[in-house]
């Protein structure tokens, strides 16, 4: 026998087409088509409901794999702007390529052949689900042609409600500017007529009292709760749209008033790197060659080193007596251990004949 390729299992079988009546392929085209058949059937449900909806690339760009015909197909219908959901896994299921692939399909894996007229849709059912969707895409276009007039007639109530509060506004500066203009006539006789009651100076601040409330009622706005915290005098210096320099590169008025420089806080530069070349030096074994080198002994430009010990300071000569001290005290120290050694063996007893 041949070898032969089960999609259903995804293996490839020595046995000839005798797999697919064993349990193990059995079981699991069952699981396949119990699979399959949820999104049939919630595809089947929306015949006599279909389900438009506005289009959203993130949910309705889904694609479904039909078992029967090996091919992946898009489960919805869409124009860019309308979706009907299930539309085009119901149209590839009405298609006559979908009617023989499923009998072909049921055929090769002897699968229950109850299940099949389910998993095929008729010419009946594709065109009563087109009927239905004719009525809700008419239905979906009222809706959206109410929710349009809704938005517009609430763009038109802001509109409105804007132009109140602009008229508000200017009404109060209106008022103003004519008695402005309507007191200099009068301006005689009133200080004639209140020159007995009222004291030097209160007419001005009677004046500027009024002014003062305008200008507040003005900044304040019907209903914004808005507090006026009077006018920011930027006369004497720009910003940084009128071309001015801006402040993080203005030069700071306190600096140059004292003749010396500020004393900078933290370690310097220096101090940093000789505490980073110590630190440094600090994993390096204690033993290693060079470790005690004097670095601060004090020698003439005509000297040349004599190299005392292993790059150590003073000269050959110190150098050979201090090796000479040390090796007598390894020797004497060896020597004791040695005695001391001799000391502690006993002597063995002669051997008896």
């Amino acid at each position: 026998m041949g070898a032969f390729y089960c999609a259903i299992c995804r293996q490839t079988s020595f046995s000839g087409k005798a797999h697919i009546f064993g349990k193990s392929h059995q079981s699991k085209l069952k699981v396949v088509l119990v699979k399959f058949l949820e999104k049939v059937k919630e595809a089947r449900r929306t015949i006599k409901n279909p389900q438009v909806e506005r289009f959203d690339c993130t949910q309705h760009k889904r694609k479904c794999w039909c078992y029967c015909c090996g091919l992946q197909v898009e489960r919805d219908v869409t124009d860019g702007d309308i979706t009907v959901l299930f539309g085009g896994l119901l149209e590839h299921m009405a298609r006559p390529e979908h009617r023989k692939g499923t009998h072909t399909f049921w055929w090769e894996n002897k699968a229950d052949p109850k299940l099949r007229d389910k998993f095929i849709i008729t010419e009946n059912e594709m065109e009563r689900f087109k009927t239905e969707v004719a009525k809700a895409l008419g239905s979906f276009e009222e809706k959206e042609d109410e929710l349009i007039k809704q938005q517009a007639t609430h763009i038109r109530a802001q509109e409105q409600h804007r132009q109140e509060i602009l008229q508000s506004l200017i009404e109060p500066k209106a008022e103003l500017e004519l008695s402005n203009t309507e007191g200099p006539c009068n301006s005689v006789d009133e200080a004639s007529s209140s020159s007995h009651f009222r004291a030097p100076g209160s007419d001005e601040q009677a004046r500027s009292g009024r002014v003062d409330q305008m200008v507040a009622r003005q900044w304040a706005g019907p209903g914004q709760g808005l507090t006026f915290i009077g006018y920011q005098d930027s006369s004497n210096s720009g910003n940084v749209h009128t071309g001015a320099i801006p402040p993080w590169l203005q030069e700071d008025p306190q600096e140059g008033r004292s003749g010396t420089m500020e004393q900078e806080i933290g370690p310097s530069l220096q101090d940093f790197l000789k505490q980073k070349e110590q630190e440094k030096l600090k994993k390096l074994p204690p033993n290693r060659v060079g470790a005690n080198f004097d670095h601060s002994s004090q020698t003439d430009a005509n000297w040349l080193p004599s190299f005392g010990r292993v790059w150590n300071s003073g000269r050959r000569w110190q150098s050979r007596h201090q090796f000479r001290e040390e090796e007598g005290q390894t020797n004497r120290q060896k020597r004791k251990r040695d005695q001391g050694a001799e000391g502690t063996k006993k002597p063995k007893p002669p051997e008896q004949q």
